[in-house]
């Protein structure tokens, strides 16, 4: 009868099943060196990963097929997209256990670790390393944790002194410490050289902006004639495959280039410079002109008008106070910060100023605010005198007259601003998707020579339709109908998703497609998903009339449905 009863209990205990524990593997390293090679750090992490969760298959264990890798990513910081999307399953119950190859790979600060913590026990999970034995369900176990967390932020931390010193030691000695090369200059094809070499056409583009800043000394005027010369930035290749630059220099382009000692021959390091290894590709008499009139016009009174019209450079004051408008009637206040030393000048809702944060409320770049309004009036004078329709009689004898005086206002507008002709504006009232601009019939009549009772209405009282975009505490607004700007980083992912797609469908393998383009099968995987959006999707890409917001990167870090309804709703399409 004993002998009866032990193996009944020994049979129920074997009848008895283990409950199914989902685990997900997550991987980690800091710098993307070595990542395209067919089987790297992270693939390592994840195979060791992988055998001990098999060796717990008698608990119950089980791995998800979704990887969690972050390659090139510091683990003193939680913003990774892969531990985001890991947190996410976790959140919504799809996974009870973490395996990482160790502590430091899930993180490797103190305080972040505590955030980690919480939200696994709320979530009831766990995590173990596999290369490290601890049972955090014990104080001792925590204490252990703890002290491994507490070296791991160590050696992050000196790692990083080690670094910044190396680097300032480095540049001391004149040599090129990586990043992106500057427009001029190639890499040294010698991989054991860290020194620049100076490319030949580029460095032509370079003179010649630091010759038209000389010319004219106004960024403004020096952007212009370069978009006239069809100068275009450096085109940047990645290892991704990801193409940026060869477009029109922008003003802070062209004054990062104006600024840049790496043209005279010097290494930059924070705020000194050292001689550099390399070729200098502007000589120290143009430098200095150049240094010397970007210093003349940073020295200029600010909140007062510039009477230096002859040189292009824009005043500082808030030539609109007192005439912009919210939708809800509210006066935009002229503010400012500072930012190195620089003073930026806004447009803020009245009601931010005095009564705290308000989502409805506008805050507006003083100066690129101005320059479209002035363009705006300038294409509004132009298109209301091709259409004779300056005064409510039109006047066919001295028409030719009128437009004369109208050709010279608009030329003004567009190279000075609002400079001069500041007072033509009496209020501008920024809606939800309009802005209505009234100009004062009164000065616009005396720079035409005409009464203002003979204005036209259309010509004093307008609109124009705007794009509100959010940036931060900053609103944008991009006024008028501008022609849509395709990514062309995104169009060039997009094809290449349909080749990698097609040779898939024909029997290739990610990993052999991998090893052919010098990347991971990862990024093949990943990329590939945009052949499956939708076709309306597919052509707003290539039309450019998707969100800016949605970016090649922003696109990788998505979960898309399959349902093409629901992927138009994600898009906002």
């Amino acid at each position: 009868m004993v002998g009866a009863q032990v193996l009944w209990i020994n049979r129920g205990q074997k009848s008895m099943s283990k409950p199914t524990i989902r685990c997900a593997i997550y991987t980690r390293k800091s710098t993307d060196e070595g990542l395209d090679q067919e089987f790297n750090s992270l693939d390592a992490q994840y195979e060791a990963c992988a055998n001990y969760i098999a060796s717990q298959r008698h608990e119950g264990w089980k791995l998800v097929k979704q990887r969690y890798d972050d390659g090139g990513i510091s683990g003193g910081t939680l913003e990774r997209p892969s531990l985001k999307k890991l947190l996410e399953d976790i959140d919504a119950g799809r996974i009870q256990m973490i395996v990482v190859y160790k502590i430091d790979r899930l993180t490797r600060s103190l305080a972040d670790f505590a955030k980690l913590v919480e939200r696994l026990e709320a979530s009831n999970c766990s995590f173990v390393s596999v290369t490290q034995a601890f049972n955090t369900s014990s104080s001792m176990g925590r204490l252990t944790l703890n002290v491994l967390l507490s070296f791991a932020q160590f050696e992050r931390e000196v790692t990083a002194e080690r670094i910044r010193d190396k680097i300032a030691a480095s540049k001391k000695k004149g040599l090129w410490m990586g990043g992106v090369c500057p427009l001029g200059y190639d890499k040294n094809h010698d991989p054991q050289s860290r020194t620049l070499v100076v490319n030949n056409e580029e460095a032509n583009r370079v003179r010649t902006l630091f010759g038209l800043y000389d010319r004219f000394g106004c960024l403004r005027l020096v952007e212009q004639e370069a978009i006239s010369l069809k100068l275009r930035s450096k085109v940047h290749h990645y290892r991704t495959g990801r193409i940026s630059g060869g477009r029109p220099f922008s003003r802070g382009q062209i004054y990062h280039i104006l600024r840049n000692p790496i043209y005279l021959g010097l290494v930059r390091h924070k705020d000194q410079t050292y001689q550099g290894q390399h070729d200098a590709i502007i000589d120290q008499n143009l430098w200095d002109r150049v240094q010397e009139k970007l210093a003349q016009a940073s020295r200029r009174k600010r909140g007062g008008t510039s009477t230096n019209d002859q040189s292009g450079v824009f005043t500082d004051q808030a030539i609109l106070t007192g005439k912009i408008f919210d939708e809800t009637g509210d006066r935009l206040t002229p503010t400012h910060t500072l930012k190195n030393g620089r003073k930026i000048r806004y447009y803020v809702s009245n009601r931010l100023i005095s009564g705290g944060p308000d989502p409805t409320g506008l805050r507006l770049s003083a100066l690129k605010f101005e320059e479209h309004l002035a363009n705006i009036i300038a294409g509004h004078l132009e298109t209301t005198a091709a259409n004779y329709a300056l005064t409510e009689s039109p006047n066919l004898h001295g028409v030719g007259s009128i437009r004369k005086q109208t050709a010279g206002i608009t030329v003004k507008l567009r190279s000075k601003g609002l400079l001069q002709y500041g007072d033509l504006v009496e209020k501008v009232c920024i809606q939800q998707t309009t802005v209505l601009i009234k100009l004062d019939g009164k000065v616009l009549g005396d720079k035409l020579g005409l009464s203002p009772d003979v204005l036209s209405s259309a010509l004093v009282e307008f609109d124009v339709p705007w794009i509100f975009r959010k940036r931060g505490v900053e609103n944008k607004i991009i006024v008028g109908s501008p022609a849509p700007e395709p990514d062309q980083v995104l169009i060039g992912t997009l094809a290449k998703a349909h080749q990698w797609a097609h040779e898939m469908k024909n029997g290739a393998s990610p990993k052999a497609i991998a090893q052919r383009q010098g990347v991971t099968p990862g990024y093949i995987r990943t990329r590939s998903k945009l052949a499956f959006l939708s076709p309306k999707i597919q052509q707003a890409i290539v039309k450019g009339m998707l969100s800016p917001e949605f970016t090649t990167n922003k696109i990788m870090q998505m979960t898309i449905p399959r349902d093409w309804h629901h992927q138009h709703s994600l898009f906002g399409l």
